[in-house]
């Protein structure tokens, strides 16, 4: 399939083709209206583990002791999510949760970590080399941006891992689903298709790193990445119109749910008008 025939109104992303998929009424007040929308636990959680993440990369290992490196980067780890934890208190303060919760979503996200540390761990023994030469050798390229200009879609890569000429674009995600959901693969299939358009040939796998559960990764193909030119040539089809009624309302659980609810739930269902946002 080639790239999409029709101007496009704005860059998408996976977060907003898929945003599109659970409620076009929602797209149209994010990405047209552009209204603010506000943050919740989970997105500042998330956000605080991936700088944890990416800057766990970073530590100075010739601190770390051969014998003790498994404990020592435990606590390095609780060291940098105590840190990003702290620079978020702002962000954290404005949801007004209680202590015993913030603290309860904080033993949470420190639990994924470890877990995650575990899993490096392993793979550092399973290199056979020595801990530092390990370590160097399982950094990954952190944080990549891509942006297709042919396709009107954009990305973020968390992680591009490098091994044995192995390459796999990995994706940290800290909710409670432990599969890969529809969400999940369309957003590995862009990020494989915008991989492939920079650097002219496929990653070999497309994963992500549940963070409560381990790592899921699956082959990198042309079906996956067809996959990505639909979705992402259909977006730009849906969503040529300014006009509200083209994005119709979808009324789900994503409306509302016991801790919370859509951003615009109260203009969908009358208790505002939209501007009461300006």
């Amino acid at each position: 399939m080639d790239s999409p025939n029709v101007a496009f109104k704005r860059i998408q992303s996976p977060s907003s083709i898929n945003t599109y998929k659970l409620c076009p009424r929602k797209y149209f007040y994010t990405y047209v209206l552009e209204l603010p929308t506000e943050s919740n636990i989970h997105m500042i959680r998330g956000n605080v583990a991936h700088s944890a993440l990416e800057h766990f990369f970073q530590i100075n290992i010739n601190h770390i002791d051969e014998k003790k490196y498994e404990q020592q980067l435990k606590v390095a780890m609780q060291e940098l999510l105590i840190y990003h934890w702290k620079a978020a208190h702002e962000r954290f303060d404005k949801l007004k949760l209680s202590q015993e919760k913030l603290a309860s979503y904080f033993e949470e996200t420190l639990h994924m970590l470890i877990a995650w540390v575990d899993l490096f761990c392993k793979k550092v023994k399973a290199t056979k080399k020595s801990f530092r030469e390990a370590f160097e050798y399982l950094t990954p390229l952190v944080e990549q941006h891509f942006i297709s200009n042919a396709y009107g879609v954009q990305g973020y890569v968390d992680a591009i891992e490098v091994q044995d000429g192995k390459i796999r674009i990995m994706d940290y995600k800290t909710s409670s689903k432990n599969e890969l959901t529809d969400e999940y693969l369309l957003q590995l299939a862009i990020y494989a298709l915008l991989y492939h358009e920079k650097y002219n040939k496929f990653p070999d796998e497309a994963g992500v790193y549940l963070l409560q559960y381990g790592e899921k990764a699956i082959k990198v193909d042309n079906a996956l990445l067809e996959l990505a030119k639909r979705e992402v040539a259909q977006i730009h089809k849906n969503t040529q119109s300014e006009e509200i009624e083209d994005y119709p309302l979808k009324p789900g659980p994503y409306c509302k749910w016991s801790t919370g609810q859509c951003d615009f739930y109260n203009i969908c269902f009358g208790k505002k008008k939209i501007n009461d946002f300006d």
